[in-house]
């Protein structure tokens, strides 16, 4: 799982040092989750969550070995990254994040 994983994304960040040609321009990242605000797979940057405490020790717990990514990942969600991780991230997996987000928040 690690090791497919670890490819994923690696894929992914070769897919991110490909200049984009014909594309149309990529949507604005999602906006920094705010002190108190709530913690979202969806809506939350990575690097929102990795700032916010109970945010990294949910995405150290649920996916190990990301903190190697964040230069490439941290301006996208884990919903944006999900498709480019070769599986590692699948709906079972940003459901389970989602509730262990949930569960840090208090909710």
């Amino acid at each position: 799982m690690k090791i497919q994983f670890v490819a994923g994304l690696a894929a992914l960040a070769a897919l991110a040092a490909v200049p984009a040609f014909a594309q149309a321009p990529a949507a604005p990242a999602a906006a920094p989750a705010a002190a108190g605000a709530m913690m979202s797979v969806d809506k939350s940057t990575i690097g929102a969550l990795w700032a916010d405490a109970k945010g990294k020790e949910v995405l150290q717990k649920d996916v190990p070995g990301i903190e190697q990514y964040m230069d490439q990942i941290k301006d996208m969600t884990l919903a944006q990254v999900a498709p480019m991780s070769q599986g590692a991230i699948d709906d079972a997996k940003l459901k389970q994040i989602q509730a262990d987000l949930d569960k840090a928040a208090g909710k």
